[in-house]
C-alpha cells in the first residue's frame, strides 16, 4: 500500500520508487516474494471472478490482460448486496479476516493486499467455509480509498500489524500518518471505527499520537485498548510478536458525528 503524501520523497532509488515520488506518493509496504501454493493458485484462477477485485493504479501501464484492473469499485455488484462494509488494509494470509467475517455475517469484509498468495489463501478459506460476505482487493488500497470508496461509506477500517519501518529514515513510509488517517476517517461513516494494532512499541506511540491529534476521531479507551475488549482474532504477526516478547498494542478510534 502507498501513502498519499504532500511532500514527495527525493526521487531516488528504484524506478518504481521514482515513479511514485513523481506522483506525490510514498510506498508504505515491502514487496513480498513467494510462490502461491497449489491451493492458492487454484483459488486465484477459479474463484477470482467471484471473490476478487483488482485496484487500478492510475500511473501504471498494464501490459497483460491478467494484470489489468477492474472497472469502478461497485460494492453492491461485488458482494451482491449493500451491507455495512469493513475494509481490512493488509489482510496477510487472511485467517483473521475469515474468522471475523464468519462471526459477523451481517457485515461484509473486504481484505486488501498486494500479496497475491495471501489473497488466494483467503478466498480458498471463504469458499471452504461458505462465507458469502468475504471479498478481496489486489493492489494499492490507498488508490481504492482515494478513487473508489465513497465518503462516509465504511463501517470500519482495520489496520493490523502494518510494516513498522523501524529505521528512522524510513518512518515517512509508515501507513499511519496524518494525511492517510484523514483519508481513512473521511471514508468512515459517523461512528465508524478505525482499529489499528502493532507489535512495535515505538510505532504504537506514533499511532496513538497521530490518531489522538485527528480532530474527527475519538479514542474509545484511555490510551491503548485492552486486548480482551477489542474482539480481534489472533494473527500470525501477533503470535510472532509475542514469541519475540514484543508488547501488542491495539488502538480503537471512532469517527465523531459532525
Amino acid at each position: 500500500m502507498e501513502k498519499v503524501h504532500d511532500n514527495p520523497a527525493d526521487p531516488t532509488g528504484s524506478p518504481d520508487q521514482r515513479r511514485h515520488a513523481r506522483h506525490g506518493l510514498i510506498r508504505t509496504f515491502h514487496p513480498r516474494r513467494g510462490r502461491a501454493s497449489a491451493t492458492q493458485a487454484d483459488a486465484l484462477t477459479r474463484l477470482w471472478p467471484v471473490y476478487g477485485y483488482t485496484i487500478a493504479d492510475p500511473h501504471h501501464s498494464y501490459h497483460t490482460p491478467e494484470a489489468a484492473p477492474d472497472g469502478p469499485f461497485d460494492r453492491e455488484r461485488l458482494f451482491g448486496r449493500r451491507a455495512p462494509l469493513v475494509l481490512e488494509i493488509g489482510c496477510g494470509m487472511g485467517e483473521a479476516t475469515a474468522e471475523m467475517a464468519a462471526a459477523d455475517p451481517d457485515r461484509d469484509y473486504l481484505g486488501a493486499d498486494v500479496h497475491t498468495p495471501g489473497l488466494g489463501n483467503l478466498i480458498a478459506m471463504a469458499e471452504a467455509r461458505g462465507l458469502s460476505n468475504v471479498r478481496v482487493a489486489r493492489g494499492d488500497v490507498l488508490f481504492l480509498l482515494r478513487d473508489g470508496i465513497e465518503p462516509a461509506s465504511l463501517a470500519a477500517v482495520h489496520v493490523f500489524f502494518p510494516d513498522p519501518w523501524p529505521k528512522a529514515k524510513h518512518h515517512k513510509r509508515r501507513l499511519i500518518q496524518p494525511d492517510t488517517v484523514a483519508l481513512i476517517r473521511d471514508r468512515l461513516e459517523p461512528g465508524g471505527v478505525l482499529h489499528c494494532a502493532t507489535d512495535w512499541a515505538e510505532y504504537a506511540e506514533q499511532m496513538l499520537a497521530v490518531l489522538t491529534a485527528d480532530p474527527g476521531l475519538r479514542n474509545r479507551y484511555a490510551g491503548y485498548a485492552p486486548r480482551a475488549a477489542v474482539g480481534r482474532p489472533m494473527t500470525g504477526y501477533e503470535r510472532r510478536g509475542l514469541r519475540d516478547s514484543r508488547p501488542i498494542a491495539d488502538l480503537v478510534f471512532e469517527k465523531i458525528d459532525s
